[in-house]
């Protein structure tokens, strides 16, 4: 099988690459702007990589999108505080830019897997968030937050319509919190600008308050990466077809933690890290922040997103293993050494 990957070098592109390369013969044909998270497999002769632009680069995606046999558009923004900054950078890429790789698999009859989000369930009232029974429940216009779930959103249901109406072959899969080595560069936290997991492990390496907003009581379903990749890998072999038409969420419902308890955990790991003794910075403290002076105005939060995974259980036998420590652990020796690379930089600058 030929897979092309838009978004290679990503949190979900570079992992999927090395189980693919680890645990198949399949062909990758990747794209990106960089090679910091690939850079172990660009040696691998089953590893094709462009450096590349998807709103540039669009003749070379053609060319691939009717070479290979299923495309995974992973481009797009997923940081909360540019969905609040830069709406309009969002739509373009999350929406429009993957709107054309998706017609493009509609012309050429190619499988696309496609990354949806949790966000699409919004403020969802469900214990847990069933793909076909859930409502999406969003926000007002005015609360730019809700751009990236409702560019995702409406792309499903392009997606979903190309699927009944001319035939398209595909998939989405609903990723719920995701963390692992990889996660965001700590040059993204450094700017205040990167997901939960990493912005924590940045704040506790400088001495850095935790800062919480409106308190850190929203809940999340974390899962280790390693598992997540389980799950995928299990929609791109898509054994007897059982993936076609399916939208599939992929996350842990046992590992439900408030931002809070996040915060705690990974203080508490920190806490007696020797790394910590040999950077000699003070424990950093948990402090509260509102919305409005961490993201600005235009955000809004759920307090509850929990996923349904019964049909990932049904469909391919799915069991996510990896506990909340175990996984927080990972990441954050994986950020210390990314640290210590980025020090030695510096000093041989």
């Amino acid at each position: 099988m030929k897979v092309l990957i838009l978004g290679v070098n990503g949190f979900i592109g570079s992992h999927l690459v090395g189980r693919i390369l680890r645990d198949t013969n399949w062909e990758i044909y990747g794209m990106d702007l960089g090679t910091h998270k690939i850079t172990d497999h660009l040696g691998n002769p089953r590893f094709h990589f462009v450096e590349g632009d998807i709103t540039i680069s669009k003749e070379w995606i053609e060319y691939h999108v009717k070479k290979c046999d299923v495309v995974l558009p992973l481009v797009a923004i997923a940081t909360p505080k540019t969905y609040v900054t830069n709406p309009l950078k969002v739509f373009e890429l999350d929406f429009e830019e993957n709107l054309r790789v998706v017609r493009q698999c509609v012309k050429y009859k190619k499988r696309i897997v496609f990354p949806s989000t949790s966000e699409v369930y919004g403020m969802c009232p469900d214990e847990a968030f069933d793909e076909h029974t859930s409502p999406l429940v969003t926000g007002p216009v005015p609360m730019d937050r809700w751009i990236y779930s409702t560019s995702k959103q409406l792309l499903d249901r392009v997606i979903w319509a190309y699927g009944w109406q001319q035939g398209l072959k595909f998939t989405l899969f609903r990723p719920f919190n995701w963390m692992g080595p990889k996660l965001d560069s700590l040059n993204a936290a450094k700017e205040g600008s990167s997901r939960l997991v990493t912005q924590f492990v940045w704040n506790l390496i400088q001495g850095e308050p935790l800062q919480l907003v409106d308190g850190g009581a929203q809940r999340r379903c974390f899962i280790d990466v390693e598992d997540a990749m389980d799950g995928l890998m299990a929609i791109l072999r898509n054994e007897g077809g059982k993936a076609d038409g399916g939208i599939f969420n992929i996350g842990n419902p046992g590992l439900d933690h408030s931002v809070r308890e996040v915060a705690e955990m990974l203080r508490e790991l920190w806490k007696d890290h020797p790394m910590r003794s040999q950077l000699g910075v003070a424990l950093s403290e948990i402090v509260d922040v509102s919305s409005g002076e961490f993201y600005g105005k235009g955000y809004q939060d759920v307090l509850n997103r929990k996923p349904s995974i019964q049909r990932m259980k049904d469909t391919f036998g799915f069991e996510p293993k990896v506990g909340m420590k175990e996984a927080l652990a990972k990441s954050l020796d994986f950020f210390l050494q990314e640290f210590e690379a980025m020090e030695q930089v510096e000093e041989e600058s």
